[in-house]
Formats: C-alpha cells, sequence, structure tokens
C-alpha cells in the first residue's frame, strides 16, 4: 500500500509532521483530517525505494516494552515513565523517538497517536494495541503481553536465523573456493597444457572455456548478479502482482515452503490471539493480522475472511478456502469459536507451531549441509579430474 507524507499543526498548535498508508492521495487526506491535524500538506512519501532501515531492532524495542510496562504497573505517570526511558534506552534512535512521543502526549496526544507517527519502529499491530489499552484502561497488561509477543518473536528469529548461519557461511566459502580454483589455478594449467601442445579431452576444454570467460568476465558477471537481486527486491517491493505471485512460490518450493507456511501460520495464530485476549474487536483484528502477515497471499486471503465475517459466516470457512492453513488449525480455530475461547486456542496453535518451526529448520539444515558440501565438493572434484586427465593420457602414452 503507497505511503504518504504529512506535515501541519495538532490541536494545540503545535507543528507534526509523519508518514501514513493509504489507498491514494484522497483517502490519505481524509486519514489526515480524522486525526485533527489543521493546515495540513500531503503527498507521496519520496524517497529511492531503498530503505536503510531505523536502527531500532525488536530487541530494542521488546526491552523498551518491557521496562515501560514494568513502570506502567509500578503506578508512574505516562510522561515520567517515557521521559526515564527516554535517558535509559541506549538505542539513541529509540530514545530521540520516545523524547517525541512524550513530547506530542503532552501537547494533548494519546499515547497510541504518538506512536502512529512513528510507524516504521512502532507497527500497525502495536499502535492497535496500545489503543486497546488506553481505551479498556489496561495498559500495562497490555505492555506486558506485547512485550511477551515480541520476546517470542524474537526468539524464533533468532533460532531460525542461528540454524541456517553454518549452512549459509559453507556455501560462501564453497563458491568462493570453486571461484578461485577456476580463476587462479585453472590458467595455470592451461598455460601448460599450452606449450605443450596436443589435442585435450573434452572435459579440459570445457573447464578451461569456463575459466577463461570467468577471468575476463568477472565484474561483469558480479554486477548483473547485483543487478538481478536488486531488480527482483524492487519488482517485489513495487509490483503487487509479482510479490502475489513470488510469496505464492515461496509457500509452495519442495523444502523452504513448508517452512515458510509453518512460520506464516505460527505468525498469524500469535498476532490475532494477542490482539483478541487485548479486546481489539475480530475484524480489526484480522485486518491488523492481514496487514503484518509478511505474505500477500496469506494477507488476500485474510482480508476474504474479514469480508466472509462482515456478511455473517464463521471465521473458520473462510480460513480454510485460502489453502495456506491445515486442517489442524481450522478445526481448532472452529472449536475455539464454539467455545468462546479463540484467543486462548490461537495461542496455543502458535506455541505449538513455533516448535514445528523449530522442528522444520533442524530438518532443512539437516538436509542442507550435506547437500551444499556433496555439490560443491562434487564441482571442485570434477574441475581437478579434468585438470589432471591430460597428465593421466601422458602418462599413457610414454608407458
Amino acid at each position: 500500500m503507497p505511503r504518504y507524507s504529512y506535515k501541519g499543526k495538532s490541536v494545540a498548535g503545535k507543528a507534526v509532521e509523519g508518514e501514513i498508508e493509504a489507498e491514494n492521495l484522497g483517502a490519505a487526506q481524509a486519514l489526515v483530517k480524522k486525526r485533527r491535524i489543521k493546515d495540513a500538506t500531503v503527498r507521496k512519501a519520496g524517497g529511492t525505494g531503498f530503505q536503510l532501515g531505523t536502527g531500532i531492532g525488536l530487541k530494542d524495542l521488546s526491552r523498551f516494552t518491557r521496562q515501560f510496562s514494568a513502570m506502567n504497573q509500578a503506578g508512574l505517570p505516562l510522561i515520567q515513565c517515557l521521559d526515564i526511558l527516554s535517558e535509559q534506552t541506549e538505542n539513541k534512535a529509540l530514545a530521540q523517538r520516545i523524547r517525541k512521543i512524550s513530547t506530542d502526549i503532552q501537547g494533548g496526544g494519546t499515547l497510541a497517536e504518538s506512536m502512529e507517527k512513528h510507524k516504521p519502529v512502532f507497527s500497525e499491530l502495536y499502535c492497535q494495541m496500545v489503543r486497546a489499552g488506553e481505551a479498556g484502561g489496561i495498559l500495562d497488561t497490555i505492555l506486558s503481553r506485547l512485550a511477551d509477543y515480541q520476546e517470542a518473536a524474537e526468539a524464533l528469529r533468532r533460532k531460525v536465523k542461528g540454524a541456517l548461519t553454518y549452512p549459509v557461511m559453507v556455501a560462501v566459502v564453497a563458491i568462493g573456493a570453486v571461484f578461485a580454483l577456476m580463476t587462479l589455478v585453472v590458467p595455470v594449467f592451461a598455460n601448460m597444457f599450452k606449450d605443450m601442445g596436443g589435442q585435450l579431452p573434452t572435459p579440459t576444454r570445457v573447464v578451461m572455456a569456463i575459466s577463461d570467460f570467468l577471468k575476463h568476465n568477472l565484474w561483469w558477471m558480479l554486477i548483473l548478479m547485483v543487478g538481478a537481486v536488486v531488480g527482483l527486491l524492487q519488482g517485489i517491493k513495487r509490483s503487487p502482482r509479482f510479490r502475489f505471485l513470488w510469496d505464492g512460490l515461496m509457500l509452495k518450493l519442495p523444502l523452504f515452503g513448508d517452512l515458510q507456511r509453518k512460520s506464516a501460520v505460527a505468525r498469524f495464530c500469535r498476532t490475532l490471539g494477542t490482539l483478541l485476549s487485548s479486546g481489539v474487536p475480530i475484524l480489526d483484528a484480522l485486518t491488523v493480522t492481514a496487514r503484518t502477515s509478511g505474505n500477500v497471499v496469506l494477507e488476500a486471503g485474510i482480508f476474504r475472511t474479514v469480508e466472509a465475517i462482515s456478511g455473517g459466516q464463521s471465521i473458520a470457512e473462510p480460513l480454510k478456502a485460502t489453502g495456506v492453513f491445515p486442517p489442524m488449525v481450522i478445526q481448532m480455530i472452529a472449536v475455539g469459536e464454539r467455545t468462546g475461547g479463540l484467543s486462548d486456542m490461537l495461542t496455543r496453535v502458535s506455541d505449538f507451531y513455533d516448535t514445528e518451526v523449530e522442528a522444520a529448520v533442524d530438518s532443512l539444515t539437516s538436509m542442507l549441509e550435506p547437500l551444499v558440501i556433496v555439490v560443491l565438493g562434487g564441482i571442485i572434484g570434477a574441475v581437478l579430474i579434468a585438470m589432471y586427465l591430460p597428465m593421466f593420457e601422458m602418462a599413457g602414452n610414454i608407458k
């Protein structure tokens, strides 16, 4: 969804600015007007398309949320909590955001509205839960649940990253060894064979041709590879249809597809369960869950579910039609609906699928490690054999 930047003045007359997501410019102007911002100018957010990040990690944010919850439970005023956290937070970028939030609240804004101005840091899920906590007078409980959610998400991300680090490093080192072999070692053999003369075996000639091509076109190949990666990322970011096809492919891949599907189910159940247990209405909770799903195929399916529920249907049947959720998840969601304990059921499913994701990662890495070693070892072995074939022939001729 396109992003629009706005500048204007709050009700208190203070200058405000920020970014929002909207379908078009008219919708963005309506959202800004709804926030009671006067003399507002709204335009499409600029930039080159590359986002370098905010410098604030999920670990920093979860620590802030946990400390914020503890101070709120202790009965400290909201402004005092934020001022203390802005001084104690080690991350300077986050401390700056906290100070701006504190200033906005002193100008008459709510905590949720102030956090919405810093959307790259505080997600829609975060802002919706804070809004529900403020409305229900249970902000400390909501912040505690948010911290639990962020810590669980960070722990799962860390496990996946740690498990995939070793095979990726092995692959990078092996590819580097192959490049070094082809561009440094093979040319030495090639010069020696040219001095010897005679007809070389076909495998040797093929390897020498590949080596010569790599040696003379290495930089062009690197530029082409970088361009292809950047083009792919830009295509995913800018073309909704391409992003839909790409995310659908990710769910169907033989090895990675199962991991992607289980991760999507775990994220969906944990997000929706956390929102529902915090008092967010189901339609709003599903909308936020869709926008934070990380997969546009799943996002489209959840939005169809929102439309179906608005028409009077249950949540289980439309989710089944997406084709993403396993039968067991659909059955447990249906049971949770009938018993009135949907949020608890979703939390249990998310815990189960977190374990499933860990098992899928372990299984994937156990297959990737030997696969990478065998494939790249086979390539190196084939190159060495091709280089030694002429020597074997020479030895045979001498005998």
